[in-house]
């Protein structure tokens, strides 16, 4: 997990122990950054850096999820640079389209749910 948020870090962070998973919290100020993220299998970026996340930075076949959204010159990036990434990585989310819509979709499910329970009580 790159990034130390309450939004998105620790809240990743938690919902990943959860499921049993071994998680590490790095930040942008993380001595050696570009090591942590080479032992990652599954690498998680919210730190708010455009393309901060290389392509020599990912193992081979890891998943990279980019959940960073940042407005440059070049229009809207995200934490992890999508050219170089895409090369090595098994998987990744593109910014934008990537994590965006389905934070959309679930805030609508659950404003839903919570309606509909007002309405039974």
């Amino acid at each position: 997990m790159i990034g130390r948020s309450n939004l998105n870090g620790k809240a990743m962070a938690q919902l990943l122990l959860q499921e049993d998973c071994t998680v590490t919290i790095t930040h942008s100020k993380t001595k050696d950054l570009q090591h942590e993220c080479l032992e990652a299998d599954v690498i998680v970026a919210a730190v708010g850096i455009p393309e901060l996340i290389k392509g020599n930075w990912v193992k081979k076949d890891a998943i990279v999820i980019d959940v960073g959204i940042n407005k440059t010159e070049n229009g809207l990036v995200g934490d992890v640079d999508f050219e170089e990434v895409s090369k090595v990585a098994k998987a990744l989310t593109p910014v934008p389209g990537g994590v965006g819509p389905m934070t959309i979709a679930c805030l609508l499910k659950n404003t839903i749910e919570c309606f509909k329970r007002t309405l039974n009580n």
